[in-house]
C-alpha cells in the first residue's frame, strides 16, 4: 500500500501519509495501514485500538 522507500516505518509513525481521505466520515486511512479518526483515536492494522487524546478543559485554560 505505501510507495515509501524504504518501507514504511512502525505503526503510528509520523512519517505515515494519508492515502484515502474521509473528512465526512471524519476519518482517514494512512499508507502504514492505520485509520486515524478526527477526534484522534487510531485503529491500527493489527485490530488494536489507540484511545483519543482528548484535551481537558483545564489543559485549554492553560494554553490560552
Amino acid at each position: 500500500m505505501c510507495a515509501h522507500q524504504p518501507l514504511c516505518p512502525a505503526t503510528s509513525s509520523p512519517a505515515a501519509h494519508v492515502v484515502a481521505a474521509h473528512p465526512e466520515q471524519g476519518w482517514s486511512l494512512l499508507c502504514d495501514g492505520a485509520v486515524v479518526f478526527d477526534d484522534t483515536g487510531e485503529l491500527l492494522p493489527d485490530g488494536r485500538v489507540v484511545e483519543p487524546r482528548r484535551v481537558t478543559p483545564e489543559g485549554l485554560a492553560a494554553a490560552a
